[in-house]
């Protein structure tokens, strides 16, 4: 069977270059700014050739958000498999994975207010937020039932440490002269620790 010419999951090289100009214009600019005209001079290309691989900027700024999604998702599922087979390392890897680059990065933080300031405007955003978010909590429970956490407080353990990775990527990309890297792990594996322990 012959292979589709396109692939929503594997953009082609032109569209993963407006994809990636879109992040760019979003972080520089923030969402009010980011059109397709900008969006066409950060990529060096016409309006109409933006305008060719999609039907303007609002499904841009979608794609561009499940791709950037993608990227955390991805980079996260890295850090876990190189933790080998031990459940609580592979905790550990998945939530301390966010406080690395190129995910603990400020343009990346930037990239994410853009998308953040359209969740109550744009129902599809909203939809890719809550879905964005629903499954990083389903792979944490996942990660969580492994090390012994009870099913009934899954849920709430989850949401717990979803906080705190939140709290800690976020000084890191705004303050990283206030702590380090070192210092967020440390900090997330106590709270692990103390999770795991108290059964959640």
């Amino acid at each position: 069977m012959k292979a589709p010419a396109y692939r929503r999951s594997v953009p082609d090289a032109r569209r993963r270059s407006l994809i990636e100009a879109c992040m760019r214009v979003l972080a520089r600019e923030g969402a009010t700014r980011t059109s397709v005209r900008a969006i066409a001079a950060e990529a060096g290309v016409s309006a109409g050739l933006v305008n060719h691989y999609f039907e303007g900027v609002d499904a841009l700024v979608a794609e561009t958000y499940a791709e950037t999604d993608r990227l955390v998702t991805d980079r996260l599922a890295e850090a876990v498999a190189a933790a080998g087979p031990d459940p609580r390392d592979r905790l550990a890897a998945f939530v301390t994975g966010s406080f690395a680059a190129p995910i603990a990065n400020p343009d990346l933080l930037a990239t994410w207010i853009a998308f953040w300031s359209l969740v109550s405007a744009r129902p599809e955003i909203a939809a890719q937020h809550e879905a964005h978010y629903c499954a990083f909590r389903a792979r944490l429970e996942e990660l969580l039932a492994a090390c012994g956490v009870p099913a009934d407080r899954l849920r709430s353990a989850a949401i717990g440490v979803t906080a705190l990775v939140d709290g800690l990527w976020l000084e890191l990309c705004l303050s990283p002269g206030q702590f380090d890297p070192a210092e967020a792990d440390a900090i997330a594996r106590r709270f692990l620790d103390a999770i795991i322990a108290s059964g959640g």
